[in-house]
């Protein structure tokens, strides 16, 4: 549990800082257009690149946390025992769908991207590095309810 305690901590602060510049980054927009006249170039690209890290590694905290949307209709009519079962069959399909759609897919996006020599058009940094969000957080979702299952939380 410290390991988990530990990356709670920086991935929460990792949020923190992105969010930071993300504020920053837009509020520089803002005045570029409407107090110089003369709109930043890159700003709106760093917004949205910014946006997707966010979104994912913010994902994953919430995952972490297990504050994520859930449907719960099922769960609360069962008894104790079937809960627990229920809740181990959730975090294997989770698992599974991370370890294919984020984790593999993901991997194959970065790989080609990297290969391909793709750019941002406005900031000119590789496209491999925006997408290596993806498989990020889906290792992150994976140790996490790798955690829950292994403390049966």
């Amino acid at each position: 549990m410290k390991l988990r305690k530990k990356i709670d901590k920086i991935l929460g602060v990792t949020l923190a800082v992105i969010m930071g510049i993300m504020v920053l980054n837009v509020l520089w927009q803002v005045f570029t257009r409407f107090v110089i006249g003369i709109p930043s170039s890159f700003t709106d690209e760093l917004a949205r690149y910014l946006m997707i890290w966010v979104g994912l590694l913010g994902a994953a905290y919430i995952s972490g946390k297990r504050k994520h949307v859930a449907i719960d209709v099922l769960y609360a009519r069962l008894n104790k025992e079937r809960q627990a079962k229920l809740k181990i069959i959730v975090n294997c399909i989770i698992i599974l769908f991370c370890l294919l759609a984020l984790v593999i897919g993901g991997s194959r996006l970065v790989y080609i991207t990297y290969i391909l020599q793709q750019h941002s058009s406005a900031l000119q940094i590789p496209l491999a590095v925006i997408y290596l969000a993806i498989p990020l957080s889906g290792i992150l979702i994976i140790y996490y309810k790798i955690s829950d299952i292994l403390n049966k939380q």
